[in-house]
């Protein structure tokens, strides 16, 4: 294994403008860097320090070298131009790199801290700081979306991201969306009332209304996913049981440079139309061996509602079993 060492240098002629383009806004060009080459950068003006595995560190300084060189002529530098160099390099991490070492996990929003409650949301919220993208696979009351709200909120806190994007897709279980009144954004807001009584109560009701003014913060159903690319972005797709196949690739081919996505659903409620497969468990199977891909699956023992909850999903649990034999 790499010993850790320490590389400081000066980058040269030093302006003040194209330092401020290298380091990104909110310094997320550098926390990019550290994050996919498992190194930590400090500067004071164009001084630079790099510190970590011998060789990434190296790699790494090399790495703000070429792309300051880049800001020479460059009217802008773009995560897709640092992921680029920092591939070039041959010291890009994996997120599997990082086992969880058990420790205790603690999320902080504005407005309390939260602690997942059993060993299966540990390594969940871990999962999600340490890989781009997240599943979270089980029943009700688990946590799922809770916890991946948390960690959206703590990451748009903590400047890691530039915005919170939530979906839903709108499907049908027993009601029509053509008899309900008004628009298309206003049939589907029942559908995403749960993000929106998550994040009230983690940011409070006022700082939300201002986000989403701001853009900051987006609800929307999955349709609208057709065609964007995110950057910078926490994005969690909910009850992503009820997405078809191809639903479910638009939505995993959206994710851009810098961006999280969290992919939360129960394959034991799916309401699609009889004949359509659910694009959760297709994903699951196609991406089970793909690296740097987090899956955390719950079960009855991670519920944290109401203690009878338990009780009927333990119940429904048995009598599918014994159906099944």
């Amino acid at each position: 294994m790499s010993s850790t060492d320490t590389r400081e240098f000066d980058l040269m002629p030093a302006d003040a403008g194209r330092l401020a383009m290298l380091c990104g806004q909110f310094d997320e060009h550098l926390k990019h860097i550290e994050r996919r080459m498992s190194v930590r950068i400090g500067y004071r003006g164009h001084h630079f320090r790099v510190e970590g595995p011998s060789e990434h560190a190296t790699a790494a300084a090399e790495v703000l070298r070429h792309l300051y060189r880049e800001t020479e002529a460059a009217e802008d530098l773009t995560p897709e131009t640092v992921h680029l160099y920092i591939r070039e390099s041959g010291f890009e991490r994996l997120p599997d790199e990082q086992p969880f070492d058990g420790s205790d996990i603690v999320i902080k929003t504005p407005k309390f801290q939260a602690k997942p409650r059993s060993p299966n949301q540990q390594w969940y919220v871990h999962n999600i700081r340490t890989h781009d993208v997240n599943f979270g696979i089980g029943p009700a009351g688990t946590g799922k979306t809770w916890l991946a709200v948390a960690c959206a909120v703590e990451a748009l806190k903590d400047e890691e991201v530039k915005r919170i994007l939530l979906v839903r897709p709108a499907v049908e279980a027993g009601e029509k969306l053509g008899f309900l009144p008004g628009d298309l954004a206003q049939k589907v807001d029942p559908y995403l009332r749960p993000l929106y009584d998550a994040l009230y109560e983690m940011i409070g009701f006022d700082q939300v209304t201002r986000l989403i003014e701001k853009n900051i913060i987006e609800i929307a159903p999955l349709a609208f996913m057709r065609g964007r690319t995110l950057n910078n972005a926490f994005i969690i797709l909910d009850e992503s049981q009820n997405t078809t196949r191809e639903q479910m690739k638009m939505f995993l081919t959206r994710i851009g440079f810098g961006s999280t996505a969290i992919i939360t659903g129960d394959i034991t409620q799916v309401d699609l139309p009889r004949g359509q497969h659910s694009g959760l468990i297709h994903a699951a199977e196609v991406l089970r061996t793909v690296p740097g891909i987090g899956f955390t699956r719950f079960g009855a023992s991670d519920v944290v509602r109401h203690p009878l909850v338990q009780r009927i999903v333990e119940a429904y649990d048995d009598h599918d079993g014994e159906a099944e034999q």
